[in-house]
């Protein structure tokens, strides 16, 4: 938006609009005292709940004077700009802000700081409540308005979550050996159309042809640049329990925690990263008779089903949610942002599908398993499948390792959380 600095200057000269919001800076000795934090926040939050914008801070807004800002205060005035975005909205907004130079009336270069807000996902509330942008103006927004934005930019519309343009990616982000794997043989389509029948890209409101939340999800090896929560927070504990000695845990997490991984990458990557851990973490049992029989904990199998579920089946729209995967010395937990829906119960889990991301499914199902582990590796061709033996194939492999059936429970109507115990407890 407004790219280069003659189209900015141009919009500055026009005044303020839906996509343009302009700010004069003051201070009060090293502080800065204008604009308050909570008035930038409802200004930007206003901006991500619209269809984004343009903040530029520095420029008098009812004359449209470029008086700049002191390149000494320029840091000062930044840092106001981030915690307006990660401490007063939530959830936060990712702008980007930029520092530059415009000539003021003078003719004299000063220094001014631009700061690009995209198109949302999520609704964003501020110190003043819940705004959007109406003309040069952020206006509250009425209950019937702020209902229907909630459920236009959850998975319940239309157009599911996954399938939705992130405004603040562009085709460029998506990197072609993570895309390309999903062509046959036979594609002759041009890139940006096999994206597009992929369900990896889609035009947003603008025209503009932007990856998708499920083309981020699988065509970047950092997808938590765009979606900061989608990833698998894994952590082995010693014991049964999460107890942590107070007096040291500042000191050592490892009194409390064997081993720990922040599990990022393509939900692929993720998936397979994931059951390693567990194969890396869990106690193997060695039983002599006609041979040596290494009795593990778990069945590699069914955690690999179940990673997998929970990863193409959680609900990405919930902001700060991520999938929490957690061993202890008797048991597995894995955490699932967003409970089942209405019509399926924790009873029903092993008899009937559901697909919140239909997307995120299909391109899956059309990735091969490429895992050192020689049980995952010969368990299936390709990572997902649609026949719904997912569930089915956790409960019985586990069940018959352990002889005790695993549990799924719906965690404060917000988690799907399944337990599956451990064949050798420590």
């Amino acid at each position: 938006m407004f790219p280069t600095k003659i189209e900015l200057l141009e919009k500055i000269r026009l005044g303020e609009d839906s996509y343009l919001e302009l700010k004069d800076v003051r201070f009060s000795g090293e502080r800065v005292s204008a604009p308050a934090r909570g008035d930038l926040a409802d200004e930007l939050a206003g901006f991500a709940n619209s269809r984004g914008g343009v903040l530029v801070l520095g420029v008098d807004d009812k004359h449209r004077d470029i008086l700049g800002i002191p390149q000494a205060r320029l840091d000062a005035v930044e840092s106001l700009v981030r915690e307006a975005c990660n401490d007063s909205i939530h959830p936060p907004v990712m702008p980007v802000i930029e520092r530059l130079e415009l000539l003021d009336s003078a003719g004299t270069p000063v220094a001014l700081l631009r700061v690009d807000v995209p198109r949302s996902l999520f609704v964003h509330q501020s110190p003043g409540g819940y705004f959007y942008r109406v003309g040069s103006s952020k206006r509250q927004m009425p209950p019937e308005y702020l209902a229907r934005l909630f459920q236009q930019r959850s998975q319940t519309r239309m157009i599911r979550f996954d399938e939705q343009a992130i405004a603040a990616a562009s085709l460029e982000d998506l990197e072609p050996a993570r895309w390309e794997r999903f062509a046959t043989p036979r594609t002759q389509d041009k890139p940006e159309n096999l994206l597009q029948k992929l369900g990896m890209a889609r035009q947003d409101e603008d025209g503009a042809l932007r990856p998708t939340v499920a083309g981020v999800l699988m065509g970047t090896g950092n997808p938590q640049r765009f979606l900061p929560n989608a990833y698998i927070q894994a952590v082995a504990y010693r014991g049964t329990s999460i107890q942590i000695d107070q007096s040291s845990q500042s000191a050592d997490s490892g009194l409390y925690q064997r081993d720990a991984q922040d599990i990022t990458g393509t939900l692929d990557e993720q998936i397979l990263a994931a059951a390693d851990f567990v194969r890396k973490n869990m106690f193997v049992m060695a039983r002599k008779g006609q041979g040596r029989e290494d009795l593990p904990q778990y069945d590699l199998v069914a955690i690999f089903e179940a990673v997998t579920n929970a990863v193409a089946h959680r609900d990405y729209s919930i902001y700060g949610a991520k999938i929490r995967l957690r061993m202890f010395d008797d048991r597995l937990e894995l955490y699932s942002p967003g409970a089942i829906p209405n019509t399926l119960t924790v009873e029903s889990l092993p008899y009937r599908q559901f697909a919140r991301n239909e997307t995120i499914t299909s391109l899956l199902a059309r990735c091969p398993v490429r895992s050192n582990q020689p049980d995952i590796q010969t368990h299936r061709t390709h990572i997902m499948d649609k026949r719904g033996e997912g569930v089915p194939l956790i409960l019985s492999r586990s069940e018959s390792l352990a002889k005790r059936a695993p549990e799924y429970r719906v965690l404060d109507e917000s988690e799907l959380v399944l337990t599956i115990y451990a064949a050798n407890p420590q």
